[in-house]
């Protein structure tokens, strides 16, 4: 995912391989990734010249980390309780910018 951020346009199967070169993984194995990632709906897949497949987020790496934040939240009983130890966790900064998210609203 870090690479199709980083890319921002629709990336190759050989690009993404090519930017994870130091991780030394098989075409077939990221290839694996891709097709896994769009069956589960965090990755787009378009055509584009000759038999190639691009690849691409359906969103921004802050609204999957949105995502994911909002799928945490689900996993307690509680959900007022986990979200007030959270917010007392964050730092000064982090908790203005979420009172102006919240005022944007």
């Amino acid at each position: 995912m870090d690479v199709l951020w980083d890319r921002g346009e629709p990336v190759a199967v050989r690009d993404v391989v090519r930017a994870l070169a130091d991780r030394d993984l098989a075409y077939t194995t990221v290839m694996t990734v891709l097709n896994r990632l769009t069956k589960k709906g965090f990755v787009r897949r378009e055509a584009g010249e000759g038999r190639a497949w691009y690849y691409a987020p359906v969103a921004s790496r802050e609204q999957y980390v949105a995502r994911l934040m909002l799928d945490a939240l689900s996993l307690t009983g509680d959900r007022e309780t986990a979200l007030a130890h959270f917010a007392q966790s964050m730092t000064p900064p982090e908790a203005e910018a979420l009172s102006q998210a919240l005022d944007e609203r």
